[in-house]
C-alpha cells in the first residue's frame, strides 16, 4: 500500500493505492463503489488480466483515504484524475462499481467497464418516500438532529460530511452522461441485484452506443464470483 498526497481546488487529499503487476506497462484502474474500498476489488480481480498493471484506489472518505469535505461526483472525478496524471498513468481500461462507474464515466476513458453501475434514476418505494418526505419536514421545522431517525443503515454510521456527500451523488440521473460516453463501453450486472436493477443496467446499455451488456447470477457484488469471465472478456474486447 502506497499514499500520495494530493491537492485539487484547494482541497488536500491522501489517496492510499495499491498497485498490483507494477512492471507492465498498460494501466487498468480499478474505482470502488459507494461504502466500498480497493480491498474488494483488489480481491476479485487482482489475479487476473495479467498484461495489465493493475492501479487500485481508496476513493476519498473510503478504506484508508479520509475526507473532511462535502464532495460531488465530479469533485471525485477530478481527483481521481489528479492522481493518474501524478503516477504518469497511460490508463486504457477504468473499472467502476456502484458509484465508482459514475466516476469512471466521467474520466472518459478509452475503455469503459461498468459493474452494477449506479447513474439511473429508479422509482423509490412507499417506504422510502415517507422517510424522505418527514425528514423534509423535521428539517423545516429546525429539527435538523432528528432527521438522523430517518437514515437507512448504510448511512447511519457516516460523518456529517460524507452524508452530505451522499446526498450530493445518490440521486444523479447519469443518463445524459451515459449518452454521451462515445468510446468503448463493457458493461456486467447481477441479475439479481437490487441495489442498481438489471434494467438500469440494460437502459444503460442502449445509452451507450458502443457498448456491450453481460448478465450473471448474483447480487449486487456478482463480480466476487465471476472476475475471471468478466475480465476475458474485458481482455478480449480491448486487445
Amino acid at each position: 500500500m502506497a499514499v500520495k498526497n494530493l491537492v485539487v481546488e484547494d482541497k488536500i487529499f491522501e489517496l492510499s493505492y495499491e498497485i498490483v503487476n507494477p512492471t507492465k506497462t498498460k494501466d487498468i484502474l480499478f474505482l470502488h463503489g459507494w461504502g466500498s474500498n480497493k480491498d474488494v476489488m483488489k480481491t476479485a480481480f487482482s489475479n487476473y488480466l495479467k498484461d495489465f498493471r493493475h492501479i487500485y484506489i481508496d476513493m476519498p472518505g473510503f478504506g484508508k483515504t479520509q475526507n473532511s469535505y462535502v464532495l460531488t461526483t465530479s469533485d471525485y472525478s477530478k481527483a481521481v484524475k489528479e492522481f493518474l496524471k501524478s503516477l504518469n498513468s497511460n490508463c486504457i481500461a477504468i473499472v467502476g462499481h456502484s458509484f465508482g462507474g459514475k466516476v469512471a464515466t466521467l474520466l472518459n476513458p478509452e475503455n469503459l467497464v461498468l459493474l452494477s453501475s449506479a447513474g439511473i434514476l429508479e422509482q423509490k418505494s412507499a417506504k422510502v418516500k415517507i422517510k424522505i418526505f418527514f425528514a423534509k419536514l423535521l428539517n423545516s421545522l429546525g429539527l435538523r438532529n432528528l432527521t438522523k431517525t430517518f437514515r437507512s443503515k448504510d448511512v447511519e454510521k457516516m460523518s456529517e460530511n460524507m452524508y452530505s456527500t451522499f446526498k450530493n451523488v445518490v440521486n444523479e440521473d447519469f443518463s445524459s452522461n451515459f449518452k454521451a460516453f462515445q468510446n468503448n463501453a463493457f458493461i456486467f450486472w447481477g441479475e439479481n441485484d437490487t441495489a442498481t436493477s438489471l434494467e438500469s443496467g440494460k437502459k444503460i446499455a442502449e445509452l451507450i452506443k458502443k457498448s456491450s451488456f453481460t448478465s450473471y447470477v448474483g447480487d449486487h457484488y456478482f463480480f466476487l464470483k465471476h472476475a475471471q469471465n468478466i475480465s476475458k472478456r474485458v481482455e478480449d474486447g480491448i486487445s
